[in-house]
């Protein structure tokens, strides 16, 4: 709330930034943001620019990349192959206790240019269009569907990507009741309605043309409607996917007829199957050129925008990857008109170059989401056997720590290894164990392959004989591998089991909590420990500001929570490293003095083009249209929530009190063994409080809440651990001396 606030007085003091001359650096078309009113107006002829091109949106619900085929799916697989192609996050609001995308939800959130959804907690039925004799339509129910998106934190207006072209002088049709929902205005009305395409013969008099391919979502309901009352649903399947699948390629085909010379088409399986879906998945995204269009030309644009290749978006920065949001921004910026505020997305573009054989791309893109698929299925019973594993390892090594001077090396060994874990989680998206017949025991054997050589690495030279040496080497190869990732694209966080998964649509790049988690936990422990080595120290403090500016850049990290998280306990990590008081004075002037630099860092995003901004300068745009303390109400809400997934909750207490009440207590060898890890490794001290300051900060801050503190836990304690049993190792046995009261004896000076 501070950070808002902030950003709202700064942003009184500074001009709208002028960003509708900008184009993105790629060369594409330019996409262009125009305030809400102005792109919703009564009328055009006001000086307004009116549409320049002509584009066709091909809606298949529930398509899939592994759906195509070269003989099964011709249509589709020869615009793959001279288009660009991608795979489509159509994440949208779900129905009440599913997490499917519903196709009424898709066509709504496409009208948006912002999630939507319906009411229930089932897919809503496709309502059917009330045409007029002047050939235009009206939705039935479309009031309620607008009164349900007010009353969603997202706030989508739909009908607003409509009535931006009719208010500009162009003209829409759709084809088929799902496209009258993308096509209507924001009154809920269709300028021109065909229920088949032969009601519609003609196309080129119209700017944007909205049509469905609607066979495989229908068939999804006919079979649920076939079975008995209370059927669980279940994916469509086999045959009947099959031939639905031909089905709506044919129809592909027949629309793909009818466009004109000089369109872009757009296609996009834009929802799951509908209330015979299951699981949520990546869908298709195909963007290319009129098939009777002269070869690489447009009549209207000149070059194609989509040439072979894959598609790419702002939004997501990542190669064949674009959501469903960016299809709005790409329908008006391919008309050549602004792109309101309201909408969220970014036009697609081409981005690299894709494999010459279409086969290729099409196995390529398939695997995304089969990746996704075997990700959701992994991902809860992972965090369920490492909590286990991790509460079964605290408890023998609190046992050891009393009893069993022998078993030490061993503990050490263990306890550096699973310090390694979360690292190697990222580490392992470089091997495809997705593929793999049995892919849980296949991600546990790749985490585990990567965090024995790390582990190896570790004890590889002399500084596995100082207290902290294993631990430095661990903290910094967790540092700089993600510092290295988000540097690159943030590659090794897409579909890792920590880290995000396209199909929820959540975040496509930058650090997200839980990678944030263990790079700034990696980042403050590695200082420390370089601290022993490393003199002067300021070239060690010059790498943790690198981090934090990593951490917050909107070309790297983008992470707006997670910097005055990392201040605060870098911060603390040098004021006690240095030997100064960490008062609550100066706890106050650095939380301060965080809030600062990622407003300034959001405000430099925000002063960049609209489509090149990151969510960084997309919140203080938030801020200045009032938005801002409901974005923050909605996240302080999520973070709340977190406290309810167990498996992380016991992850975090039982860690923290392994670490106060095993390791800060009195061993059978005399002083605490954290105690002597600290008198033989001082900067241990500063690194872990400094860790544990950021860990705390960034639960209270972020919208993933307990899951910070969980994965940060996990790489400090058992590297902690791993310090704590070498000073035991290297302390002579004596009397255990008088218990003491842990937090006393650890914690820093206050004032």
């Amino acid at each position: 709330m501070a950070v808002t606030l902030l950003l709202g007085l700064l942003l009184l003091a500074l001009p709208t930034p002028a960003h509708a001359e900008e184009a993105h650096a790629s060369g594409a078309t330019r996409a262009r943001t125009a305030p809400l009113h102005t792109a919703t107006g009564e009328a055009s002829g006001t000086g307004r620019a009116a549409p320049s091109g002509r584009v066709v949106v091909i809606g298949v619900p529930g398509l899939l990349w592994s759906d195509l085929d070269r003989r099964r799916t011709p249509n589709l697989w020869r615009l793959t192959g001279e288009g660009s192609s991608a795979s489509l996050s159509s994440r949208v609001i779900p129905p009440g206790g599913r997490n499917v995308t519903c196709p009424v939800s898709g066509w709504l959130t496409v009208s948006a240019g912002q999630r939507a959804g319906t009411a229930g907690n089932d897919c809503a039925a496709t309502p059917v269009p009330q045409a007029a004799p002047d050939g235009s339509a009206t939705i039935p129910g479309w009031n309620e569907f607008a009164a349900y998106q007010r009353t969603q934190s997202y706030g989508g207006r739909i009908g607003l990507l409509g009535q931006t072209i009719v208010a500009a002088g162009g003209k829409v049709a759709a084809v088929g009741p799902g496209a009258a929902l993308g096509a209507a205005d924001t009154s809920g009305k269709v300028q021109k309605y065909a229920a088949t395409l032969n009601e519609l013969p003609d196309l080129a008099p119209y700017t944007a043309v909205f049509a469905e391919a609607g066979e495989i979502a229908e068939a999804a309901v006919a079979r649920r409607a076939a079975g008995p009352p209370g059927t669980t649903p279940s994916d469509l399947t086999g045959t009947a996917r099959d031939s639905a699948v031909i089905a709506a390629d044919q129809t592909v085909g027949d629309i793909l007829g009818r466009v004109p010379s000089g369109s872009v088409v757009l296609v996009a399986g834009l929802a799951d199957s509908g209330i015979g879906s299951l699981d949520p998945h990546l869908h298709v995204a195909i963007a290319g050129s009129a098939p009777h269009a002269a070869a690489g030309t447009s009549a209207t644009t000149g070059a194609s925008p989509y040439g072979r290749g894959y598609l790419t978006a702002t939004s997501t920065r990542q190669d064949a990857l674009v959501t469903i949001t960016d299809l709005t921004a790409t329908v008006l910026t391919t008309a050549g008109l602004d792109v309101p505020q309201g909408v969220v997305g970014r036009a697609w573009q081409r981005g690299g170059d894709a494999p010459e054989d279409t086969a290729e791309v099409v196995a390529e893109l398939a695997d995304a989401d089969l990746a996704s698929q075997v990700l959701r299925d992994v991902r809860q019973p992972f965090f369920v056997a490492l909590v286990a594993i991790q509460v079964l390892f605290y408890g023998l090594a609190a046992f050891v720590i009393r009893r069993r001077r022998r078993m030490l090396t061993t503990t050490q060994v263990v306890a550096v290894v699973s310090g390694a874990i979360p690292i190697s989680t990222f580490l392992a998206q470089l091997v495809p164990w997705w593929h793999m017949a049995y892919p849980m025991p296949a991600l546990i054997a790749t985490i585990l392959g990567f965090a024995g050589v790390i582990a190896a690495l570790a004890f590889a030279g002399p500084w596995r004989e100082h207290v902290a040496g294993p631990l430095t080497v661990v903290a910094a190869v967790s540092s700089l591998a993600l510092l290295a990732d988000v540097m690159t694209g943030s590659t090794l966080q897409v579909n890792a089991v920590t880290g995000y998964e396209p199909v929820t649509g959540g975040r496509f790049y930058g650090f997200g909590n839980m990678p944030f988690a263990i790079f700034a936990t990696g980042t403050i422990l590695a200082l420390a420990g370089l601290a022993h080595v490393v003199k002067p120290r300021f070239l060690l403090l010059a790498y943790g500001v690198l981090a934090i500016v990593a951490d917050g850049w909107p070309s790297w990290g983008a992470d707006f929570g997670g910097v005055p998280a990392f201040v605060v306990g870098f911060a603390v990590f040098a004021l006690m490293l240095y030997g100064l008081r960490v008062s609550f004075v100066r706890l106050v002037a650095i939380g301060a003095a965080g809030a600062v630099l990622i407003a300034a860092i959001a405000l430099f995003d925000w002063l960049r083009p609209a489509d090149r901004r990151t969510h960084l300068g997309a919140f203080v745009q938030q801020v200045a249209d009032g938005e801002g303390p409901e974005v923050v109400g909605r996240k302080f809400g999520a973070m709340l929530n977190t406290l309810g997934n167990t498996e992380l909750t016991v992850l975090s207490v039982v860690a923290i009190a392994f670490l106060f009440l095993v390791l800060a207590r009195p061993s059978r060898w005399g002083a605490p063994a954290l105690t002597l890890a600290y008198s033989r490794a001082p900067a241990l001290r500063a690194g872990l409080f400094g860790a544990l300051a950021a860990t705390m900060t960034g639960f209270l801050i972020n919208d993933s809440g307990i899951a910070i503190p969980a994965m940060a836990l996990t790489v400090a304690v058992p590297l902690t651990l791993a310090a704590s049993v070498r000073a035991l190792q290297l302390a002579p046995p004596t009397t255990p001396g008088r218990p003491s009261a842990p937090a006393a004896a650890t914690a820093p000076p206050a004032s």
